[in-house]
Parts: structure tokens; sequence; C-alpha cells
């Protein structure tokens, strides 16, 4: 019988544990349940009573000593029965054998070929059914010599009936386990998808988060190392840098507020997370050459673009500013947007300076190209980064035009 599991939420009412086997509610070797007692209560008074009958209409043919043997095996059959679940084998390969010359023990000898039927395998039932015909039929031998073959035809049909019933019972009992079995899988498969979607949704939390604050907080940090790099500079540009400086941290305040907004989808049945566009790509390139990186653009825009591709191909070329920042400060940057047919190909090319500019270290973690190409690949497009003959690094994508948003 299926366990019933308390953390798959199918742990049953007080009440209803009393009701259920108590090897269903808690698992193999547990403890009998009220049902369970009044069970094997019914079971034992049912023994009894066929025994009884079958010992009082035997009774004239068995002697003075052979009525307390009877009596004595058939009794111990009975309570035999008892342990029938934990040893459905044992008790019945116990008990039937006693029924042969007990007649009190028959009634015993049925339920334990019926409790086998419903828990041993075919082969032992078997082997077990044809034990219970042979000594029903030695019974009818000592204590039924005129009605012997009335005798024999009953005890092949109670046989029969027994079987039968106890496998109709096994069947019920292997869909209630099923059952449960299907229902605790299925449980945890929703677990599964559950732990996947909060999976999922805290790595596009983290990719948007760093898509969106670390161009804006680099630039912060950029000019923040010029002030501390030019301490003798004029107080009109020390001020003016400090102005960029406290612009471009209430951008990234605004655009983390918006990037929290995704944490509260679903509670007000709206999305905000931040949507940018092929348009906004010129306004990208206008802030970084604002912030002193020296950037020749070449924008070929398409009129129309998928959702996916146009908010892609501004995270590339945001990834691309914001890495040539950290690692090559001062490098002469080229940005590329052409639209071919039914694709779009960005590149973003660094090129080494003449005289290297001095900029304070800027962290990073090493994750924004690898989570750039698992975004250009959700989008359906292919990235390629390294180092060309001219001693350049170059970052290339390309991607579909046509694509939609997922």
């Amino acid at each position: 019988m299926a366990t019933v599991d308390v953390k798959q939420g199918l742990e049953p009412a007080r009440w209803q544990r009393h009701l259920l086997p108590g090897t269903m509610v808690n698992g193999p070797g547990a403890r009998r349940s009220l049902r369970d007692w009044v069970v094997d209560a019914i079971v034992t008074v049912f023994a009894l009573g066929l025994g009884t009958i079958a010992l009082h209409s035997t009774w004239p043919e068995h002697g003075g000593l052979l009525r307390l043997i009877d009596v004595v095996l058939g009794l111990g059959s009975l309570a035999a029965l008892w342990d029938r679940r934990r040893h459905p084998f044992g008790v019945a390969a116990a008990v039937i054998p006693v029924s042969a010359i007990s007649a009190l023990a028959a009634g015993a000898a049925l339920v334990a070929l019926f409790n086998a039927a419903i828990r041993c395998d075919r082969r032992t039932l078997t082997w077990l059914a044809l034990g219970t015909t042979a000594a029903s039929i030695f019974n009818s031998v000592i204590y039924a010599e005129d009605d012997f073959w009335v005798a024999v035809v009953f005890s092949l049909l109670a046989v029969g009936v027994t079987v039968g019933w106890g496998l109709f019972v096994r069947v019920r009992h292997d869909l209630v386990e099923s059952l449960h079995e299907r229902n605790a899988r299925l449980e945890e498969e929703g677990r599964l998808r559950a732990d996947q979607a909060r999976a999922g949704e805290r790595e596009r939390i983290a990719r948007e988060m760093h898509d969106v604050l670390a161009h804006r907080l680099s630039l912060l940090s950029l000019h923040a190392g010029a002030l501390e790099y030019r301490p003798e500079a004029p107080p009109e540009e020390i001020a003016a840098t400090a102005g960029v400086v406290r612009e471009a941290a209430a951008a990234a305040l605004e655009e983390l507020r918006d990037v929290i907004g995704v944490l509260r989808e679903g509670t007000d049945g709206e999305s905000r997370p931040p949507q940018p566009t092929l348009a906004d790509l010129p306004a990208l390139i206008e802030e970084s050459r604002a912030a002193g990186m020296q950037i020749e653009a070449e924008l070929e825009l398409p009129e129309t673009a998928g959702t996916s591709t146009a908010r892609t191909t501004y995270r590339v070329v945001q990834e691309g500013l914001t890495n040539a920042r950290k690692h090559a400060p001062g490098a002469a940057v080229t940005v590329r947007v052409a639209a071919a047919e039914g694709e779009l190909t960005i590149e973003v090319r660094n090129r080494a300076p003449l005289r290297p500019i001095p900029s304070p270290a800027l962290p990073g973690a090493g994750s924004g190209l690898i989570g750039l190409g698992e975004r250009v690949e959700l989008a359906g497009g292919e990235l390629r980064r390294g180092v060309d003959a001219d001693g350049d690094f170059v970052l290339t994508v390309t991607l579909p035009r046509e694509r939609t948003a997922r």
C-alpha cells in the first residue's frame, strides 16, 4: 500500500486516519489503526464461524483425543491470523497444513489464502491454492467419507472464490497505490517546475540588473575616477563632472526601480521591466561620448524589428561599451549596426589608445559576456568575440530581424 506523505500535502484528517490502514498512513511496519483492529476482529470472527460449522458437521467422526487436538490447532490458527499482514506466506504455510486435520482451522485457512492472494506473488499463491485444495481433500477423506465428493466440490468452490476475491481486492489495492504514486509524482514534478521557474526568474532579473546597471555605474565610476586623478582641474570642470556624477547616480536609481518592478510582476497584472528599442541607441552612444569615450558610430537601423531583436541589439551595444570602459579605458571604439536581408549585424570594436588614459580599476565579474551570450541565444542569434589580426578586440552579434520576444 502507498504511504500518505505529509510533505506532499496528502495527510488525512485525524478522524480519517482511524479509517485508513495503518500502513497507508505511516508506511510498512506501522502500528494497527482503529480500522485494522476492527477488520482483524471481523476476520477472526468470520474464520471462527466457518471453522465452527465445519467442526460441528464432523464432530461425530472425531474421537476424544482428536477433538482436543482439532480445537487446540484451530485456536492456534485463529491466533496466527493476527500476524497475517507482516508475514502473509508464513501464516498461510502454517495454517493451511493444519486445516488438513483440524476442521476448526478450515475458516482460518481460507482467510490465510485470501490474504496471500492480496500480498503474495502469483507463483507462491498458486502453490498455496494447491496446498489448500489438497488439505481440504485430505480433511474430507478423514471426516466426510459418506459425502466425500460433495465435500471436495465445496472445497474447490471455496478455494476458487477465495482466490478470485483476493485477486480482485489486490487489483483494487494496486490501483489505489498507483494513484497515490501518480499524485506524488505529479506534485514532485510541480515543485520541480516551480523551482525551475523561480531559478529562471532570478536569472532573468540578475541579467536585467547587470545589463541596466553595469553601463550606468561604469559611467559613474569613470567620472568619479576623473575627479580623483585630476584634483587640480578648474572648479567649473569639477562642478560639471560632479553634476554628471549626480545625474548618472539618479539615472541608475531610476533604472534600478524599473528593474525591481520585475519582482512585482504578477501582483498587479502588469510588468514593468526596461524595454529599450533601436531608437535608444543614438542616446546611449552620446551618453558614452559625454563621458569621454572616443566612439565612431555607423548605425543602419531597420524600419521594423522584433521586440526581442531590438532589446538584444541595445544590450549588445551597451555591454560592448561597458566592457570597453572597464578593460580598455581610453580606447577608440567603433560601433556598427547593419541591417541585411532578414538579419541584423552588430559589431563593437575596441582599438588600443596611442596614449593610455589613467583610470581606476573597475570591478568586473567576467559574467557580462556570458550573460550576453545567453541572451543572444534566446533571441535566436549568434555571438562571436575575440582579437583580430590588427590586435583589436571585436564583438560581433548576428540577430534575426523579425524574431519576437519570448
